[in-house]
C-alpha cells in the first residue's frame, strides 16, 4: 500500500516557476515508477511526465518538453516536478501517481494517486 500527498501548487504569472512535491508513505517506494498527470477544466486527465523506479529514465509529454523536469529521491520517498517557463495552458490540478510498471504513462498504469494540487498560471 502506498499513500501519496501532493503539494507545492499555487498561483504564478506566466513565465514563472513552481516545484511540486509528492511525498509517499510505505516501505516500498523504490519499487514503484512515478508519474505526474494533470486535469484541466473541460479536458481529460493527461500525462505530464514519468520517472523509472531507479530514477535513471524519464519520459515526458511533448507539451512540457524543455520546461518541466521530474526527479525523485528514494531515500526521502519523494518525487518532484520542477516546472519552468509556465504558460496559462499549464493551469490544472496536478496529480502524482505510482505504479509497478516500468513507467507510469497511461492512466491504467497508475495504482495509487495523490489528492492533487492546483496550479494556476495567470497571463
Amino acid at each position: 500500500q502506498v499513500q501519496l500527498v501532493d503539494s507545492g501548487g499555487g498561483l504564478v504569472q506566466a513565465g514563472g516557476s513552481l516545484r511540486l512535491s509528492c511525498a509517499a508513505s510505505g516501505r516500498t517506494f523504490s519499487s514503484y515508477a512515478m508519474g505526474w498527470f494533470r486535469h484541466a477544466p473541460g479536458h481529460e486527465r493527461e500525462f505530464v511526465e514519468s520517472i523509472s523506479k531507479s530514477g535513471v529514465s524519464t519520459y515526458y509529454a511533448d507539451s512540457v518538453k524543455g520546461r518541466f523536469t521530474i526527479s525523485r529521491d528514494n531515500a526521502k520517498k519523494t518525487v518532484y516536478l520542477q516546472m519552468n517557463t509556465l504558460k496559462p495552458e499549464d493551469t490544472a490540478v496536478y496529480y502524482c501517481a505510482a505504479g509497478r510498471a516500468a513507467m507510469v504513462i497511461a492512466i491504467s498504469e497508475a495504482e495509487y494517486w495523490g489528492q492533487g494540487t492546483q496550479v494556476t498560471v495567470s497571463s
